[in-house]
């Protein structure tokens, strides 16, 4: 996976299945923020129909939890419980 910009802008497209139960479309100011949001807020279930759009660049479903584990996620990772 190449590098990315966490801190740059990014834009969430919802899976279709879930969009219109739990979210829709939003725009993040960060990507940081946006991969946070998917991986500790929605359902697992809700990440594999869900994109990302990070500087023109797609990331689907395991590849947003790809973006949350790199060793360059600026951001404080959730604790399991």
């Amino acid at each position: 996976m190449s590098a990315i910009d966490y801190s740059a802008p990014a834009d969430l497209f919802p899976s279709r299945r879930y969009a219109k139960a739990l979210a829709r479309y939003r725009r993040f100011s960060s990507a940081a923020e946006a991969v946070r949001y998917v991986v500790e807020e929605q359902p697992a279930a809700w990440m594999g129909g869900s994109a990302l759009d990070i500087d023109g660049t797609r990331y689907e479903g395991e590849a947003i939890r790809a973006l949350y584990d790199n060793a360059a996620y600026p951001l404080e990772r959730m604790v399991a419980a």
